[in-house]
Order: structure tokens, then C-alpha cells, then sequence
């Protein structure tokens, strides 16, 4: 009976010990076994994002329409993109303009060349309000994918059937997506084979959430969902049943569907098959 006490004590000493050890934050993909029991809702400023548990970079990079591979470049993070809790993620890379100034003014010593240059960043100034609004309306266009790329990437299908109740809109705050309404409970199927790297609810008017990697350039989303049959990391194939219809964090009973092309939502209807 001492010894077993003994053992016992060994045991519990030898598993505080390697705690005691550990510097780091356990990974939020050593956290996320299953789906994400997170509660809280993501809130990105000056294009940063502090990490909470059940994140994902694809979350993240979904969250802020930006695609992962820029996200991950920024910040360093290798495949297959592990991050902590209370990691500070940028979604912008920083420019000191100020370096770039200096750079210049150390080059032109001459009073009369550094007047010229002057006058010249002025002109060049004034004329950014025009270029500024070329952007502008360039990001509202619709995203340019080829057509190889949607008839050869990815073999897509419907991933609900029913009445859809709001299309895809390149407006600034148009819908980006398709809102297909049916029964509450419906199943959910994964609209092309992928790899599920979203399970949860921390995206603010998206409820449950299911996002799939089908390859480099494609995700696909699935919003409001009641019940979520697929767990982070797992492989679906095209087809296969992966939520159920629901209202979560909406006023309709209906599917929410994106499809992104490289960070950026596209228009659903030219990659689904026609009815």
C-alpha cells in the first residue's frame, strides 16, 4: 500500500514537472480536436487580430477577405499554419515611409535638385486623388478568375437544394454569397472534396460555420447552420454530409454559400451546374 502511494506521487510530481517545463502556449490546433468550443467574435483593428482559441488562420484570413497564403507570409508562419493563443496576427504588411524619405534626401545634396524634387513629389501628390479613385472602383468589380480554373480545378455541386433568397452582389455591401432557404435540418453537403480548416461560430453574422480548403485558390463556406457533422482537419469528399440546416445567427432558415477564390468571395452560380 505505501509503495502504490509512493508511485502515485512519483507520477503526479513527474506530470508538474513537465508543465513546469513547457515556455510555450500550447498551438490552437493541439486545442482543437473536434469542433471549436469558442464563444467569442472576431474583432480585427489597425488590421491586427490577437488569436483566441479555436482560431484558425484560415478563419482569420476569411474573416478579413484576405487570402491565407498573403496572411501567413506576412507573419511569418509556415504550413501547415500553427498559431497560438495570444498571438497578434497582421493582415497588412507595415511600410515606413520615413526610411523612404531620408534614403532620398541623403542622395540629393543640392539645394537647387532638392527644390526640383520637391516641386515634382508635389505634383505627384496632387495627382493621387485620381489614382486613389481608380482603385476604388476597380475593388468593386467582380474578381477575374479564368476559366480554366473554374471548370478544371475544382468539380463542384450544389451543396443544398431549395429556393435561393438572395444572390451574389459586387456592391460594396452586397451579399457575398448565395442564401439558399429550406427545411430547418436539412442536410448540408460539402459542395467539392476538401480538407474541413473551420468548425465554429466565432465569425460574427455567419452562426455555425463550416469553411473547406479544396486547394490553393478555393475555400467554400457554409453559414447558419444548426448542427456541424465535421471536425477541424478532416478530409470530406463531394458530396458527403457535413452540417445541417439552420438559422443560427440569422432571421431565415437557409444555407449561407461562398465560395472564395484566393481570399476574395466570387460568385457562386458560375461554378455550381446549372439545375
Amino acid at each position: 500500500m505505501i509503495k502504490m502511494h509512493l508511485l502515485i506521487l512519483l507520477l503526479a510530481a513527474l506530470l508538474l514537472s513537465a508543465c513546469s517545463t513547457r515556455h510555450k502556449p500550447a498551438p490552437v490546433t493541439s486545442l482543437n480536436s473536434g469542433k471549436t468550443s469558442s464563444t467569442h467574435k472576431f474583432h480585427i483593428k489597425n488590421n491586427q487580430y490577437k488569436v483566441h482559441k479555436g482560431d484558425t488562420l484560415f478563419s482569420i484570413a476569411f474573416s478579413a477577405n484576405k487570402d491565407v497564403r498573403s496572411v501567413a507570409q506576412i507573419n511569418n508562419i509556415k504550413p501547415p499554419y500553427v498559431i497560438y493563443p495570444g498571438q497578434i496576427i497582421h493582415l497588412k504588411r507595415f511600410v515606413n515611409k520615413n526610411n523612404k524619405v531620408k534614403k532620398q534626401t541623403k542622395k540629393h545634396s543640392n539645394p537647387k535638385n532638392n527644390k526640383q524634387k520637391s516641386n515634382k513629389i508635389q505634383k505627384k501628390e496632387l495627382d493621387k486623388p485620381k489614382q486613389r479613385e481608380y482603385v476604388q472602383k476597380e475593388q468593386k468589380s467582380s474578381v477575374r478568375v479564368p476559366k480554366q480554373m473554374i471548370s478544371k480545378k475544382v468539380q463542384w455541386q450544389r451543396p443544398v437544394s431549395g429556393k435561393v433568397i438572395k444572390r451574389f452582389s459586387v456592391k460594396d455591401n452586397g451579399y457575398k454569397g448565395l442564401l439558399i432557404a429550406n427545411k430547418h435540418g436539412t442536410p448540408v453537403k460539402a459542395a467539392a472534396a476538401g480538407t474541413v480548416v473551420y468548425a465554429g461560430s466565432a465569425l460574427r453574422g455567419y452562426g455555425n460555420l463550416i469553411i473547406l480548403k479544396h486547394n490553393d485558390d478555393y475555400l467554400s463556406a457554409y453559414a447558419h447552420n444548426s448542427k456541424l457533422w465535421v471536425k477541424e482537419q478532416q478530409k470530406v469528399k463531394v458530396g458527403q454530409r457535413i452540417a445541417d440546416i439552420g438559422s443560427t445567427d440569422a432571421t431565415e432558415t437557409a444555407l449561407r454559400f461562398e465560395i472564395r477564390y484566393r481570399g476574395q468571395a466570387v460568385n457562386p452560380l458560375r461554378f455550381l451546374p446549372k439545375d
